[in-house]
């Protein structure tokens, strides 16, 4: 497990605020920013990351909900946990974390743009107008190259590590294979432009695939490239079920 405080050459930080660019990495992956409606009388606001129920996950959740608010519940008949906010003014408190630590995917963008907005004019109608409008700034946020990786100047945001390790929580996997060819994959939809830029951070020559839709991924097999991902999760931990995964698959190095 993670020590009290992280301690790089670059940073130096608490675990609270590991906790907090962890959790902006989780959201993008996992996370929901949601505005609905109560029978087109007011509105409702919810922050919501959803998982499989297990000990990891549920311990993982509880840690974030006492640094970032919220609360964890299992639904599900079991079988999912959440961590969830309800509370709008709660809400306006959390969401001032993105603005330190700001979202990478492009729908999560969307969504907090869109949240912030419904908060600001506060109306229903204006809502129920726009509501299907959430997404039409996705694809200029794709062709943003907000990381300059077109230009050939890249430049990953401060707290891109512990972001990375809180997106592979939700979206990594650790395979392991019965003839030694273990493996290390990605993948997100419509974003390749962080396909790219982990690619970038990992030092992987691989290919990015689009094997259907809008979905990139990224497998690693090369060893050498493996220990540079195993060098990131030792000094940037994984927290909930992931981390099981990698200890198991690291142990295969």
């Amino acid at each position: 497990m993670y020590k009290k405080n992280f301690s790089t050459k670059n940073n130096y930080f608490s675990e609270n605020e590991y906790i907090k660019m962890f959790w902006v990495g989780l959201m993008d992956g996992d996370g929901s920013i949601q505005v609905n409606h109560w029978r087109k009388q007011s509105l409702q606001f919810r922050l919501v990351i959803k998982l499989s129920n297990s000990i990891s996950n549920y311990n993982m959740l509880i840690k974030i909900a006492k640094v970032i608010g919220g609360s964890v519940k299992i639904i599900g008949k079991g079988k999912d946990v959440i961590w969830v906010v309800n509370k709008k003014e709660t809400i306006q408190e959390i969401i001032k974390i993105f603005d330190i630590y700001p979202l990478l995917t492009s729908r999560k963008i969307c969504q907090l743009a869109f949240l912030k907005e419904c908060i600001l004019i506060n109306s229903v109608d204006w809502y129920l107008l726009n509501r299907n409008n959430k997404y039409n700034n996705q694809q200029s946020i794709i062709s943003s190259d907000m990381f300059g990786f077109k230009k050939g100047i890249i430049t990953l945001p401060n707290y891109f590590k512990e972001w990375f390790s809180g997106f592979v929580e939700a979206e990594g996997c650790f395979s392991i294979r019965k003839k030694n060819n273990h493996s290390f994959s990605i993948g997100q939809n419509y974003d390749i432009y962080l396909i790219h830029i982990i690619r970038e951070y990992i030092g992987a020559t691989n290919i990015i695939r689009n094997f259907y839709l809008n979905f990139y991924s990224l497998k690693i097999y090369k060893k050498e490239t493996l220990k540079i991902i195993i060098n990131h999760f030792n000094n940037y931990p994984l927290l909930g079920e992931k981390a099981e995964s990698f200890h198991k698959w690291k142990q295969k190095f």
